[in-house]
């Protein structure tokens, strides 16, 4: 039989490899938070006609009106979304009057919307707390769900850290998407962020549940066997439920347009993150934490 929890070691050092980066990226540049948290506007328009625009020439003009503090994108040649400071309705107009002026083109007005730096904060403090009640509710549940197996406590942490890492890696690729993409969070990252937390917590019951079954099977067996042998067993019903979630992503990654295509890729990123955490992450470390091999990590013929 397969033995997968041999290389143990070695899943969680790639998970460090995968999160490191993530990690360091928020600690020098932050989450690039979109309006939805900070509070300003966002205008999308349509500058109709043949003309090759830039972001720089776009950020020239927003400087010129008083809306320094900007970030353009451009989308399919004609579009262009542009997010600064809040501005009032009058202001709005004399920007697209200055694109008019500028371009000699017609501009049409897309969308716009504009939160207050109040209710930004207050979205940014809800989703906070959104994410530690539901880690306290999943730690309490898997706890309660596993009560006939001994140390019952120990799956819900297991759950709890697949669960930080995924959102650790989903955050962190996002720091560094922002800085050399221009990606924001925005109330659809949350929703992603959300979801991909409970695609994992999902995806690590079912493990849990198949070592919970297999222990009262196999009553006598190593416990490090009995959790391989229950990993092997839902390996290949984890590996193509996601794939049917990723192919599903990613056709919509293709064909959805640009206004879910960032939450779209996060939700990519963070099922991928789920599955791996899920079989390589939450179950080792039960076996870790069930031989205490905390205790021989410093000596020379460590595992």
């Amino acid at each position: 039989m397969l033995n997968i929890l041999r290389r143990r070691y070695w899943y969680f050092g790639i998970s460090m490899l995968v999160m490191i980066p993530g990690i360091l990226a928020v600690a020098m540049w932050g989450i690039p938070l979109a309006i939805d948290f900070t509070g300003g506007s966002k205008l999308e328009i349509k500058i109709e006609g043949d003309i090759n625009l830039s972001t720089s020439s776009i950020s020239t003009i927003l400087d010129d009106n008083g809306f320094s503090d900007n970030v353009v994108q451009i989308a399919d040649n004609d579009i262009v979304v542009i997010r600064t400071k809040t501005m009032d309705d009058l202001s709005k107009g004399v920007v697209i009057e200055a694109f008019e002026d500028e371009f000699g083109l017609a501009v049409e007005l897309l969308s716009f919307e504009s939160v207050g730096p109040v209710i930004g904060r207050e979205v940014a403090g809800r989703a906070v707390q959104a994410v530690g009640i539901a880690a306290l509710g999943i730690l309490g549940y898997v706890t309660y769900a596993f009560r006939g197996v001994k140390n019952s406590f120990r799956y819900g942490v297991c759950a709890i850290a697949a669960l930080l890492h995924d959102a650790t890696i989903v955050i962190g690729l996002t720091a560094i998407l922002g800085q050399y993409f221009d990606w924001e969070v925005d109330a659809l990252f949350l929703t992603a962020l959300l979801t991909v937390i409970g695609f994992s917590v999902h995806d690590s019951i079912v493990v849990f549940d198949r070592i919970r079954e297999n222990l009262s099977r196999y009553r006598r067996a190593e416990y490090e066997s009995v959790v391989n042998l229950s990993v092997v067993q839902t390996l290949d019903r984890s590996i193509n439920t996601q794939l049917t979630a990723l192919f599903t992503l990613f056709a919509l990654a293709l064909f959805g347009g640009d206004s879910i295509f960032h939450f779209v890729v996060t939700m990519m990123i963070g099922l991928f993150s789920g599955t791996y955490s899920s079989l390589f992450n939450a179950a080792p470390i039960l076996v870790v934490w069930e031989k205490r091999e905390w205790r021989h990590w410093f000596r020379r013929n460590s595992i």
